[in-house]
């Protein structure tokens, strides 16, 4: 009997203990699922706030730069004519004047390209960061990307299947005409979401853009673990995926989704770690459970046997029936009574132990719910159903300038909310309780004025979410700081008032040619029109007012009164009926341009009679030369002729000589002339390699004190170029002189200078090196700047005039040099024959070739 008593016992304590463990296994991974669940959802959210958050940040970025007044200055000498169809300018590698860094000082990435557009939508200049040009798509239109309205928006595009962030905001000059628009395009890859996200969050999760329609990953903060182009599906045997909408659709070409995912390996870990630690626990207790029950049947059943036992015994005696053998031992019922006490013990200690396993838990949640509140950038109060703040982040008590002593358990409502708009955050906390009980999960959001504990009052972006606990109603305030946004707003309306305030003419006029609006700076203008502020267009400017209507572009003219120019541009507002005529006196700039001309002619011969100033002594040089040997020969015929000895043959080669030596001396002096002489620019066909030759004869003197002999490597047959002679001749001995200049800081056994030519493709290239003591890469950036100069006795206007004369013969000037190894400066210029020329390698290209 006490052997099958004890099996029973096994086998009921075991049975009990397999119900109980389904169900609070399923229990506790239900606990775990919605805990779980809620952390997703809020680590969902606070990602895409962040992202949202970036996105604005670009664009308040970018109304700055559109707004910069360096921009402005910029543009007030520019005119962009609509009709015009140009090439823009590219800055490539190198950041343009009128782009300040404020993408590095906000801690944005820097955008890969930023443009100016003019009104028609033509791209002018272009900055380019990288490799990389702009994309075809935007290079060929770019107008239907630019938002023409007055707030700035953030725009997620589609560029050659690639997300690209896209701001636009109006430009205007310092005048306050508006020249176009400024485009910033920034590509979303995994660089921008990593700064987004802001810091790597402890649970290793990955925010990734998702294409709605395909349901494939555009772009990822982790590439290498998440991949672009993979469909999401791929990923859900991995991560646990969270898709939300993202609030920038108007005018995108893409439907795209922001998505977070979580990896299911550290989420299954820790399930499987909790599940498995409760099995433990509840293992242990139902052992010890079978156990107790297993021996308390047993002492029973020793108990019993024992009666048994006296009754058979009895009977046997009574009645002559078998004793059934039954085991004998001591009291049966004191050793149940020390196992059920035992068993009590074992009970009480392992709901302790389970005790101190959950609150060790909470413990663990309450920490991961802390570091994320502190974490947040934003600040984050929790209220109870009464309004009374229980619960506070790190950043909601810097935002609102409280303590803890003031804080818990007062009324948000009463202390941190300003008293004109109280009302309005009552009706929010009961519309967000509304739209809780009508299962809606839109988040009540609104923007109100907050008041700091010192009393300061400030503008705020409030986001309420309910939150039901327990038939208890729980209220979480995320709260935005946007006292920033709402100064960068008041600044844009001001610039509504500039009209009146503009130092340029600007005008309305209807559709019927009468002007309806003039400003102060349009009385000389309308008094060259003979006419008044609510008077009559005069009649030709009406046809293009009606041009501009009927086509509905901006259509721009000048009008020269003689004392006066003024430039017009007409820009129809079709839907109001009217056209804004924004006007501009450019008398100043007509006549400064035509004086930079005159003064660029002159300045031209001034550096070139300078340079000759510092060549004479090498001219004098050679002319004493040829001058030495007529004066010689000459001697010789006489002193022969003299005495009688004079062959005919011997006189009539002296005679030769005498006369080969004066046309040499009359063509140095030709050369010189020719070089100081002041005439208009004339093109003529003439041979490079020739010009190279002359050159070097001009510094013959310099190279002979220096002990520097000139290693000419130059291509065979002839270089034919279209060129002034004087002024080619002029940029080479420039180059030749600051070389020899470089040399003689050099000791004589190192002094090298060569000149090389190359033709091919079109392209005639001059090379002039030197094993000089090289420039500095501090200076290589301004070498071509005027009166940039790294002599101490140098002008700095040689390189400057030199590269504008190439620039008036379609042909550039760059160098190249390393400290203590030399500079070597490259021309190139149009070969006039297109054929191409198989001379040799070609030279190195400029930068940006």
């Amino acid at each position: 009997m006490p052997v099958i008593a004890i099996l029973i016992g096994l086998a009921a304590g075991f049975a009990v203990w397999g119900v109980l463990d389904q169900i609070q296994s399923r229990a506790v991974q239900k606990i775990f699922g919605e805990e779980l669940q809620a952390r997703l959802d809020l680590r969902s959210r606070e990602s895409l706030l962040r992202f949202n958050q970036y996105l604005s940040n670009y664009a308040a970025t970018t109304r700055l730069l559109a707004n910069h007044r360096r921009l402005a200055q910029y543009l007030e000498p520019l005119f962009w004519f609509p009709e015009e169809e140009v090439d823009p300018v590219i800055y490539a590698g190198f950041r343009p004047l009128w782009l300040p860094d404020f993408f590095g000082r906000n801690a944005l990435l820097a955008p890969s390209h930023v443009a100016l557009v003019d009104t028609r939508g033509q791209l002018r200049e272009i900055y380019q960061a990288g490799d990389e040009p702009l994309p075809a798509e935007l290079l060929n239109d770019t107008q239907q990307w630019l938002n023409d309205d007055e707030e700035v928006r953030p725009l997620l595009i589609r560029l050659e299947d690639q997300p690209y962030l896209l701001v636009s905001d109006r430009v205007e000059d310092a005048g306050g005409y508006t020249m176009g628009r400024l485009m910033v395009l920034v590509p979303i890859n995994a660089d921008f979401l990593a700064a987004s996200n802001g810091a790597v969050p402890s649970d290793r999760s990955v925010v990734a853009l998702v294409d709605s329609d395909a349901q494939r990953i555009l772009a990822s903060d982790e590439p290498r673990r998440l991949v672009p182009g993979t469909l999401v599906d791929d990923w859900t045997d991995r991560f646990l995926i969270t898709r939300q909408s993202l609030p920038v659709y108007e005018g995108s070409n893409w439907n795209m989704l922001f998505a977070t995912f979580v990896p299911q390996r550290s989420i299954n870990r820790m399930s499987r770690h909790t599940v498995h630690f409760e099995r433990r626990q509840r293992l242990l207790a139902a052992l010890v459970f079978v156990s107790v029950f297993t021996l308390v049947i047993y002492l029973v059943s020793l108990r019993l046997n024992k009666v048994l036992v006296r009754m058979s015994s009895f009977s046997q005696r009574a009645l002559g029936i078998e004793h059934p053998s039954f085991s004998r031992g001591g009291n049966q019922l004191l050793l149940l009574e020390e196992w059920i006490q035992q068993f009590t013990q074992l009970v009480l200690h392992a709901r302790e132990e389970m005790r101190r396993k959950h609150e060790s838990e909470m413990r663990e949640t309450e920490a991961l719910k802390a570091a994320i509140m502190e974490a947040s950038l934003d600040a984050i109060v929790t209220l109870n159903r009464d309004g009374k703040m229980i619960d506070y982040n790190p950043t909601a008590e810097q935002m609102l300038g409280f303590g803890p002593a003031q804080a818990l358990g007062e009324s948000f409502a009463d202390h941190f909310v300003a008293p004109s708009v109280s009302e309005q955050f009552q009706n929010m906390l009961s519309e967000s309780a509304g739209h809780r009980l009508g299962k809606h999960q839109t988040h009540v959001r609104g923007e109100l004025r907050a008041r700091r504990g010192d009393g300061l009052v400030f503008p705020i972006e409030l986001s309420i979410v309910p939150i039901d606990l327990d038939d208890q109603r729980f209220y979480t305030l995320y709260i935005h700081d946007i006292t920033k946004r709402k100064q960068a707003e008041r600044e844009i309306k001001s610039l509504a008032r500039f009209a009146s305030e503009s130092p340029n003419p600007i005008l309305r006029v209807n559709e019927q040619g009468q002007i309806v609006y003039a400003n102060a700076a349009s009385e000389p203008l309308i008094a060259c029109w003979e006419t008044t502020a609510q008077g009559q267009l005069p009649s030709p400017w009406c046809d293009t007012l009606t041009e501009a209507m009927q086509e509905g572009q901006p259509q721009e003219r000048e009008d020269d009164f003689g004392s006066h120019i003024f430039s017009l541009l007409f820009v129809p507002i079709q839907d109001l009926g009217y056209v804004n005529v924004y006007v501009r006196d450019i008398t100043a700039v007509r006549r400064a341009e035509q004086e930079s001309r005159q003064h660029q002619a002159e300045l031209v011969h001034v550096c070139r009679l300078s340079t000759m100033g510092e060549v004479a002594t090498g001219m004098a040089h050679e002319l004493n030369q040829p001058l030495a040997a007529i004066v010689n020969y000459a001697k010789g015929a006489s002193r022969r002729l003299q005495g009688g000895i004079g062959e005919t043959d011997a006189l009539v080669s002296a005679m030769s000589q005498i006369s080969s030596q004066a046309e040499r001396a009359g063509e140095i002096i030709r050369r010189l002339r020719a070089l100081v002489g002041k005439q208009p620019p004339i093109r003529s066909r003439a041979d490079l390699n020739h010009l190279v030759r002359e050159v070097c004869g001009f510094v013959e003197f310099e190279t002979e004190r220096l002990a520097v002999s000139i290693a000419l490597d130059l291509t065979e047959g002839e270089i034919p170029v279209d060129v002034d002679l004087v002024q080619i001749e002029q940029v080479l001995l420039n180059l030749v002189r600051n070389a020899l200049d470089a040399l003689a800081e050099q000791s004589p056994e190192d002094r090298r200078l060569s000149i090389a030519t190359r033709a091919a493709d079109g392209t005639a290239l001059v090379s002039v090196a030197d094993s000089g003591p090289g420039i500095a890469p501090s200076r290589m950036v301004r070498l071509f700047d005027p009166f940039f100069t790294t002599k101490e006795t140098g002008m700095g206007m040689g390189l400057p005039i030199s590269q504008t004369i190439l620039d008036n013969h379609d042909g550039r000037i760059w160098a190249d040099s390393s400290p203590g190894q030399g500079a070597c400066f490259f021309i190139s210029l149009p070969v006039l024959d297109v054929k191409e020329a198989e001379t040799g390698d070609l030279l190195p290209s400029p930068p940006g070739a």
